[in-house]
């Protein structure tokens, strides 16, 4: 696996804590790492991607904020520079994503386009 120099992405010290919150949470498989990426679909053209995943063949590996992440090569096109943030609000709850690639975003933010 090719290591990433460059951080392609950042995390807000809010999503860093959900993040590890899960990742120490019973039973997780510790040999998977947070996944960044992107797939077609979505209102805007494009949709995040953001779970747990074990390293495959065509994934950069890097660390942000502690957390081990990978991210397929094709996909740091779309997402070199975004930040993910957690908000636990009570009308808004979940992770926020700000891309500065994306041409246009949906209103529930899970989705853009380029």
């Amino acid at each position: 696996m090719d290591t990433v120099v460059n951080i392609p992405i950042s995390l807000t010290p809010s999503a860093v804590t959900e993040i590890h919150k899960l990742m120490t949470a019973e039973g997780f498989d510790t040999t998977q790492r947070l996944r960044i990426g992107v797939k077609g679909g979505g209102c805007s053209g494009m949709s995040y991607i953001l779970g747990f995943d074990h390293t495959k063949e065509n994934d950069n590996e890097f660390e942000a904020g502690g957390i081990p992440c990978v991210m397929n090569k094709s996909h740091e096109l779309y997402l070199e520079g975004i930040q993910i943030d957690w908000l636990n609000g009570l009308e808004n709850r979940g992770f926020v994503f700000s891309n500065p690639n994306a041409s246009s975003t949906c209103g529930c933010g899970t989705s853009f386009a380029v």
